[in-house]
Parts: structure tokens; C-alpha cells; sequence
């Protein structure tokens, strides 16, 4: 192992529902975990497209929020203190010499187990890119579609594209930064936050940012560096605004990403499992929730929980050879309840 890889029991590739109830059930079982998730925050689909969705097929809730479910497993993980690599994509996938896992992100994070765990979902969340001719040869360099680090931004003139949630919630937190700050909107109506809009209005009504009701037609630069940018409002000429730093927030979607290229024999963009340890076609590397396929399969979050009860008894097998494994009840084993810290 080299020394710039952090070394875990188990790499978990997706930090949606199944995901932290992967870590809860391997953790019942004395293995850690390190996620890797693309997103900014843990919940996956849940916290992301649907925080206030209520779901009614969780078992023992009647009724939950997307974000209020994602919070329970959040609180009900604690005990195990996982790791979380957010903002980040799983890139690359080798195998050490010692036989263990090399996960290497587009971050640079490199981490090491004897087990790997994908609960991708229906694969990586990616931005929509906004339909501009040119806007690649910018990207990385002032076109930006994530917030990693704040102090980036410092001093910059941002220009900020998008009417949602993470649109709304980067200019209140970049604005105190910035040298000077637009928010672009195609339309004078706002899809995040009644809080956050309100905030925004605020701001723009004290002139500490500027709101523009337009749509981006052009990018002006070179070399990789924004100059400018054209606007074309619904009605009237189009105009140019100065600025360094675009930062487009029109969504996302879904695509399989990198996992593809794993090695692990896919059906129709989904990894082939079996139904008694949830391990794909490559012994130690797993798939569960919606990322996976078998015969019955339900794409359900309560399915994930169960594929993840199974995988976890498995990859007990692989991280602790030289154990034997007991099964235990939550209810009854004082040794799992010490683990959670039930008194």
C-alpha cells in the first residue's frame, strides 16, 4: 500500500439511502467505511431531487421527507464515524499487490480496501450543461458547475446562472466574497427556497448583487478565461456583462459514469448480482440498490436496505478472514448494542 492512500475496510461508491444503511449494517459487523459521492452533501436522490418529497413505503414510517429520512441514517450511523468524500467522482478502479481495492477520485482522493461497495443508484449525478457554443474550452478554468472550496471565489466577479435551490443557496454564500456578483435567470420566478429568493431579492435591492432576467447566448475570453458575457433578455437588445467566473447551476442528471469501466459485467447499465450476497461477477466487489439487477428485482430504497443486510455478511467473509461470523440480534446481543452505544 502506498502511503498517500488512505486504507479502510470497505469503499462505499454512492452515499444515497442504501449507501449509509451499508454502512450501518457493516459496521454491526466491525467494518469501517469511507463514501465517495459526487455530490456536495450525503442522501443522494433524496436530498438532492426531492428533500421534501414525502415517501410513504419506508417501513415503520408512515410518512417521511426525502431529507428527513436521509437524516435518520445519518443519526443512526454515527456510531461507526464514516468518512465521507463529497463533490467527488470515483474515476479509477485498480487492485494492489496485496489483492485490495484502489479507488482513485477526480479529486486526487485515493483509498484502499479489501471490499468494495457500489450504490451508485442509477449511476453518478453529472450537471447539465448549459447549450453554449464554446463553453468547454472555459471549463475547469472560470466555467465551474460545483462549489469545492468557497475561498476559490474569493474576490472574483461570479456570475451565477440557474433559479434553483443550489443556484440560490452559492449566491447568498458566495456574495460576502466576491468582488461583484450577477445571478442570471431566465425568468422573474424562482424554483428554490421561499427563504433564500426572499434573501436574494434583498440583496439585489440593496445593490449588493445584481439580478439580471436573461439567458446566456455567449461567452466572451480566451485562453480559458471569461471576459465577459453576452445576455438576451425576452424582450430588448441583448447586452454583455463583465465578469471572470461563471458558475451555471441548471441541474442534474444521471449517468453511469466511470463505474462502467470498472470491469464489472453490466445488463443494460446495470451490475449483474446474485441474490444471496448482492456480489457482482468480480469476488469483494459488490452492488446494491438501484445500480444493480437480478431476477424480481424491485427498485425500491426498503429493497437497498435488505441487499444491504445481505452484502454486509459477506464482506465480513472478506475483511476479517480469520473471524468467525455470529449473527446477532440488535435487540437482544449487549455486544451490538455496546456498538451503538445503547445504554
Amino acid at each position: 500500500m502506498t502511503t498517500d492512500a488512505i486504507s479502510t475496510d470497505a469503499i462505499i461508491v454512492g452515499a444515497g439511502p442504501v449507501g449509509l444503511f451499508a454502512v450501518f449494517e457493516l459496521g454491526l459487523n466491525d467494518m469501517k467505511c469511507q463514501l465517495v459521492d459526487i455530490l456536495d452533501k450525503p442522501g443522494g436522490q433524496c436530498a438532492e431531487l426531492y428533500p421534501e418529497k414525502p415517501i410513504y413505503d419506508i417501513p415503520g414510517l408512515p410518512i417521511v421527507t426525502g431529507a428527513g429520512l436521509v437524516d435518520a441514517l445519518m443519526k443512526q450511523i454515527e456510531p461507526f464515524n464514516p468518512v465521507f468524500h463529497l463533490s467527488q467522482m470515483a474515476e479509477s478502479l485498480t487492485k494492489t499487490d496485496e489483492g485490495k481495492w484502489r479507488l482513485t477520485t477526480d479529486a486526487g482522493t485515493v483509498l484502499e480496501a479489501p471490499v468494495m461497495v457500489i450504490a451508485a443508484g442509477g449511476g453518478s449525478f453529472v450537471p447539465k450543461k448549459p447549450p453554449i457554443k464554446g463553453i468547454e474550452q472555459y471549463e475547469g478554468k472560470s466555467v465551474f458547475y460545483s462549489v469545492r472550496r468557497m475561498e476559490t471565489f474569493r474576490d472574483r466577479s461570479i456570475l451565477i446562472a440557474g433559479g434553483g435551490d443550489s443556484a440560490l443557496d452559492w449566491t447568498l454564500n458566495l456574495q460576502p466574497l466576491a468582488h461583484r456578483l450577477t445571478l442570471v435567470h431566465r425568468r422573474d420566478e424562482f424554483r428554490a427556497a421561499p427563504d433564500s429568493v426572499k434573501k436574494m431579492r434583498e440583496l439585489a435591492e440593496a445593490g449588493k448583487i445584481d439580478l439580471r432576467i436573461a439567458q446566456i447566448v455567449q461567452l466572451h475570453g480566451e485562453g480559458g478565461q471569461i471576459e465577459a458575457v453576452t445576455l438576451k433578455p425576452d424582450e430588448g437588445e441583448p447586452y454583455t456583462v463583465q465578469c471572470d467566473t461563471l458558475l451555471p447551476f441548471y441541474g442534474l442528471t444521471m449517468k453511469l459514469g466511470p463505474v462502467a469501466n470498472f470491469g464489472i459485467n453490466l445488463h443494460q447499465n446495470l451490475i449483474q448480482v446474485d441474490t444471496a450476497k448482492f456480489e457482482s461477477d468480480i469476488p469483494t466487489i459488490f452492488a446494491i440498490g438501484d445500480i444493480n439487477t437480478y431476477p424480481g428485482k424491485l427498485k425500491l430504497i426498503l429493497s437497498g436496505f435488505h441487499e444491504a443486510a445481505l452484502m454486509a455478511q459477506q464482506a465480513f467473509r472478506y475483511v476479517h478472514p480469520d473471524r468467525k461470523l455470529r449473527f446477532q440480534y440488535t435487540t437482544s446481543s449487549s455486544d451490538l448494542q455496546n456498538k451503538l452505544g445503547v445504554q
